[in-house]
């Protein structure tokens, strides 16, 4: 290890083995960060590539529930590091070394792999989510931490302190030293020098190593703790260790500061739209930091429209403000701010709007979908409506609060 390079000298550990309850049922027959986002992707790649683009590249991914899928991609997408130069990425399901038990919270995920960091002897360790949407230079947050001689630097992304309740706010002084931590407060406290944001948790961490071991083992013996780094490891570090709060910029962006938790059905659902619309804050598209994953081999997406007299007066049969996918095939139907994973087929005389659909879905003729998720092979039947009746779709399927309607895998629709 060359311990002259501060990013060579970093280990990233990934967090990738919650059940993902609040994203259920898209999470009912795999891990959530593999769960599909923005069309081709999935929602770890957002992670796994600014580890690439931070040059990042000895990364361990914790996993633990319905991980087959997520274990799939990475192999298949993400084997791409070169042992030979230390580098690598490898998924670790719980050992059960230290105790027979699954992982209790994020903080005891990092007590039962101590080993690992025994064996690795990192001078800094790099803890990471695999379910947020976002892009950044992992590089200038460990800068920040080796300047300010922190002990932990915890990613603080600037929100409406309107929305921040929904989050662990961070409260810190002029310097970004942290001074208080509240896991979803009533009244959060604003940004220094600012009254209508807060700093929120990214859920992106840098420990020095001595530090987190000892941490780490010290939550592990507290019979009343969540062993969570948010609800308990950080707020009790906050008073003897030099904890710093870094305020998240976007990479090649100095004014984005786009971030998503997309951990409920609402916020992923939003997620998606937002890449739908003309000018969208998260792009896809630049080339400077680019978002990698694993894409299967599929034909060319296709979009079949015949106008007629009537088409071209009211507008119908067309697509618009919609991402599509290789191997889609669209046949003379309307479809409207919308997300297609490969191999979506949309049939004659269909409506589709502000909708995701994964995978292999199939939309009979004459159908409409509005404000839904499709999940994985679902067959809508000709004529079929989802999302236009609210009190049958509850009695059907599964709806958020705010009225998205989420079709489970393979579910057989008459």
């Amino acid at each position: 290890m060359n311990r002259g390079d501060p990013m060579k000298s970093t280990l990233c550990i990934l967090m990738a083995g919650g059940k993902g309850e609040r994203l259920y049922p898209l999470t009912k027959a795999r891990a959530k960060p593999s769960v599909r986002f923005g069309g081709i992707y999935r929602i770890v790649d957002f992670t796994l590539s600014n580890c690439l683009n931070s040059q990042i590249r000895r990364i361990y991914v914790l996993t633990q529930y319905r991980s087959l899928s997520l274990d799939r991609h990475i192999r298949l997408g993400w084997n791409i590091f070169n042992h030979e130069l230390g580098e690598f990425i490898e998924c670790v399901p719980p050992q059960q070394r230290l105790v027979d038990r699954w992982y209790r919270g994020t903080a005891d995920s990092i007590y039962q792999n101590i080993y690992i960091l025994q064996r690795e002897r990192p001078q800094r360790v790099l803890i990471l989510s695999g379910d947020h949407v976002y892009k950044m230079n992992y590089n200038d947050m460990l800068k920040f931490h080796i300047d300010n001689d922190a002990e932990l630097t915890v990613a603080g992304v600037e929100v409406p302190i309107s929305q921040a309740s929904a989050f662990g706010v961070i409260g810190c002084d002029d310097r970004y030293q942290i001074t208080t931590w509240e896991e979803k407060p009533r009244s959060p406290k604003p940004v220094p020098g600012k009254y209508d944001v807060s700093f929120v948790s990214m859920g992106v961490y840098i420990f020095n190593t001595d530090t987190l071991v000892r941490n780490a083992i010290a939550d592990a013996k507290k019979k009343t703790s969540h062993h969570d780094f948010g609800k308990d490891v950080v707020p009790a570090m906050i008073k003897n260790n030099r904890v710093f709060v870094y305020n998240f910029r976007e990479a090649n962006n100095e004014a984005g500061r786009y971030w998503r938790d997309i951990g409920t059905i609402d916020a992923y659902w939003e997620a998606n739209m937002d890449l739908c619309s003309p000018d969208p804050q998260c792009n896809l598209y630049g080339d400077k930091w680019p978002i990698r994953t694993y894409q299967e081999q599929v034909p060319p997406a296709k979009i079949v429209m015949k106008l007629g007299v009537s088409s071209k007066r009211d507008g119908s049969r067309n697509c618009q403000d919609t991402i599509i996918s290789g191997g889609c095939v669209i046949y003379e139907s309307t479809v409207k701010q919308c997300v297609l994973s490969p191999n979506v087929r949309v049939d004659p005389r269909s409506l589709v709007e502000s909708s995701v659909l994964l995978d292999g879905v199939h939309v009979g003729a004459g159908a409409r979908i509005r404000k839904a998720i499709l999940d994985q092979g679902v067959e809508v039947p000709d004529g079929y409506s989802i999302g236009f009746d609210q009190e049958r779709d509850a009695s059907l399927f599964t709806v958020s609060p705010n009225g998205i309607v989420v079709v489970p895998r393979g579910m057989a629709l008459r």
